[in-house]
């Protein structure tokens, strides 16, 4: 078993920058594929952005890409994610997921094991 907790939500103003991170314990994630998903109330969870096992690898849904950046550190078991001018509409629950086999994936159903999120809110 994985488990998976992030950290490094709050309250930022539009412009600003945060960094979630999720660190995981039980068995090591350095050969796992992973992601961050969010979800804002009342609606679904969506994808924000992926990493191959190695790092060597990401993908990013438009709506984020060129203002976060996903990377992980194996020798610590740790993923990141740094958010850079940060809009309110990237108010959401953070969530950091790993798969149990498999590459690096869009679609959360893929993913085996989830962490219990860090809530990020962006103001105007």
């Amino acid at each position: 078993q994985v488990q998976l907790v992030e950290s490094g939500g709050g309250l930022e103003q539009a412009g600003g920058s945060l960094r979630l991170s999720c660190i995981a314990s039980g068995r090591s994630v350095s050969n796992r594929a992973m992601g961050w998903f969010r979800q804002a109330p009342g609606k679904e969870r969506e994808f924000v952005a992926a990493i191959s096992r190695s790092g060597g690898s990401t993908d990013y849904a438009d709506s984020v890409k060129g203002r976060f950046t996903i990377s992980r550190d194996n020798a610590k078991n740790t993923m990141y994610l740094q958010m850079n001018s940060l809009k309110p509409e990237d108010t959401a629950v953070y969530y950091c997921a790993a798969k149990e086999v498999g590459p690096k994936s869009y679609f959360s159903r893929e993913y085996d094991y989830w962490g219990q999120g860090t809530q990020v809110i962006v103001s105007s």
